[in-house]
């Protein structure tokens, strides 16, 4: 398995796949997830000629099951270790839900040349806390009812979440995947339950606000409306304004997993925009 090893010591697994010369497309996987949850894209633009890269998160999937430091900071500088070992250069970063955060955190301070575009799909940017400043984010308790589940009952939150809202199929008329739901709960539970945990904080008290003002590539937000775990209303718009060069791309009806659901929508749309 190809690791590096953070400043903290600290383990990271990620794929690097394809030709090393081409155009760097970095993947960033949402909560509690891991790299696979981008095998679909993956291979789509492997096959299109692009090198592709996606990590586990400290305390996600392969990763060392870390105690500490699961809070965007230190995601963003486990990423720019991460960019600095494998010399990544003129890249286009994509993240989903929590892994768009860690873009938007990342990209803001990466290093000159480093990152050519970013890509934000569901992502929890720029606020998902309810605060004054904030009237149209979800409450505290929210939150507090993910972190329970999460430290009482985590083998079948993991299977209730996927059933659930993640795909959207507990729509009437959805097409269930019962593998893809097992696939969820297979790349949760091969990560530490206390990163878990700790992570819950870190994507939904987050604020993305000033990370998106420094971010001055060209930025495409993607969301579906049926979103049902990052509602789209307190997102997508409100990030798409936050960001210099920003396109705002809506989905009617897709759920929050629509690069799951809908990969031949999307990853055409991604292609589109990468090559723009």
């Amino acid at each position: 398995m190809a690791t590096i090893t953070t400043q903290d010591g600290t383990e990271i697994f990620y794929k690097d796949w394809g030709p090393k010369d081409a155009q760097p497309i970095v993947f960033h996987h949402g909560w509690p997830l891991s790299a696979d949850d981008w095998d679909n894209q993956m291979m789509f633009f492997l096959e299109k000629g692009y090198r592709v890269i996606a990590h586990d998160r400290r305390g996600h999937g392969r990763s060392s099951q870390t105690d500490t430091g699961n809070e965007m900071d230190t995601y963003a500088a486990d990423m720019i270790e991460l960019a600095a070992a494998l010399d990544l250069k003129g890249a286009v970063h994509i993240g989903h839900s929590t892994g768009g955060g860690e873009v938007a955190r990342y990209v803001a301070r990466a290093e000159p040349g480093r990152v050519a575009k970013a890509v934000l799909i569901g992502a929890v940017p720029p606020l998902m806390l309810k605060t004054e400043a904030n009237p149209g984010g979800l409450p505290l308790e929210v939150f507090d009812g993910f972190r329970k589940i999460t430290a009482e009952t985590r083998a079948q939150a993991y299977l209730d979440i996927p059933t659930g809202p993640f795909y959207g199929f507990n729509r009437e008329g959805a097409t269930v995947s019962q593998g893809v739901i097992y696939n969820w709960w297979r790349q949760g539970m091969m990560g530490g339950i206390k990163a878990h945990y700790d992570c819950i904080k870190a994507f939904s008290e987050t604020d993305f606000t000033e990370d998106l003002k420094a971010i001055d590539v060209p930025v495409l937000v993607m969301h579906g409306t049926d979103d049902q775990i990052v509602p789209y209303a307190d997102a997508a718009p409100l990030s798409v304004k936050l960001v210099k060069n920003g396109t705002l791309k809506s989905y009617e009806g897709l759920p929050h997993g629509m690069c799951t659901t809908h990969p031949e929508i999307i990853n055409p749309d991604l292609l589109a925009f990468i090559q723009s």
